[in-house]
């Protein structure tokens, strides 16, 4: 199978190579435009409270797990959240709000895709102009999913996630290292961080003092269990597939082959017969993640076992009193 590549090697190393100092000028420049981009923007003011979960770098960081997580939490408090999203690798643009029975993952893009299943998702570029379509449709509170970057709307509480696993990278921006921002800037207009996994990168003795930074970490769904004693075999197209395969060893179903493709992966027709043929093997079971398995097309669903993953936090009450905060001038 064709993989797509992943981020550059030379993005993880705390001593940058010589890649990243030469793209550097390049990153110096990008960012320039951005920050005037910013400064000239006019955020809107949204009828009704939002919350943004984002990213500091490129990549999956568990946002998307994060987004689920709190507005579960929020439709539990009687709350009528609405959750917006770019639509990142959907070839409709929007503003629309996604319909599972007749939009597809290709549509809208897995993630927007993946939720709407359980909530109402908006996709669009202008977030402003999605935020005030929900408003209208019922939405009392709303969520971004990314958007920390996006000042086309005023963001009432910005989370930003972190990988405990790869941290910030090299620290540089795009493209000497994986940052959209500068991370000081970041740090300065968050509210709270919020960690998955360990700190391996020794990044949370680095944070600014009196930011709030809390923990969590992503845990298998019962299903789990199916693995028992089977011959596993695991892939999957998320920014980093090696956390789901690590997930997998340490709930004790060690897959026998992982297959990695690359964030966001559109399964092609070949991609899919080859998966099946693998399926197929005496004893095997092949396994995924929610995000792939919604791309799948129906005959080849069937042959794969789904593993959802969900949030623990290290301090229960924590995401209790994130949206305390967020409601409170309600």
């Amino acid at each position: 199978m064709r993989l797509k590549p992943g981020p550059p090697a030379f993005w993880k190393d705390r001593s940058p190579r010589w890649q990243a100092r030469a793209l550097t000028p390049v990153a110096w420049m990008i960012d320039t435009l951005g920050t005037f981009r910013a400064l000239r923007a006019t955020p809107s003011l949204s009828p009704v409270p939002v919350l943004c979960c984002g990213n500091l770098t490129v990549g999956g960081t568990g946002k998307t797990i994060i987004v689920r997580d709190l507005a579960q939490r929020l439709v539990a408090r009687g709350e009528r959240p609405h959750i917006l999203s770019r639509g990142y690798g959907g070839h409709l643009k929007g503003p629309l709000c996604v319909d599972p029975l007749h939009h597809t993952a290709r549509d809208v893009g897995d993630e927007p895709y993946m939720l709407a299943r359980e909530f109402p998702v908006w996709i669009g570029a202008n977030r402003a102009e999605t935020a005030l379509l929900a408003a209208e449709a019922g939405a009392t509170c709303l969520v971004m999913d990314d958007g920390l970057q996006n000042h086309s709307l005023r963001q009432t509480l910005k989370l930003i996630t972190i990988d405990g696993g790869t941290g910030l990278g090299n620290g540089r921006l795009l493209p000497a290292g994986p940052l959209r921002e500068p991370a000081s800037r970041g740090f300065a207009r968050a509210d709270a961080v919020v960690l998955i996994g360990r700190d391996d990168t020794g990044l949370v003795p680095l944070l600014p003092a009196g930011l709030s930074t809390l923990s969590a970490r992503l845990i298998p769904s019962a299903a789990i269990r199916k693995l028992q004693g089977r011959q596993v075999i695991a892939f999957a197209g998320i920014g980093r597939p090696s956390k789901f395969f690590e997930m997998l060893e340490e709930a004790g179903a060690p897959p026998m082959r992982c297959i990695p493709f690359g964030d966001h992966h559109d399964y092609s027709e070949r991609d899919c017969r080859r998966l099946s043929v693998l399926s197929r093997q005496p004893g095997a079971l092949l396994v995924t993640t929610r995000k792939d398995w919604v791309k799948l097309p129906e005959w080849l669903r069937a042959e794969v076992t789904v593993i959802d993953v969900e949030l623990l936090w290290a301090d229960p009450s924590a995401p209790e009193r994130l949206l305390d905060l967020l409601l409170a001038n309600v």
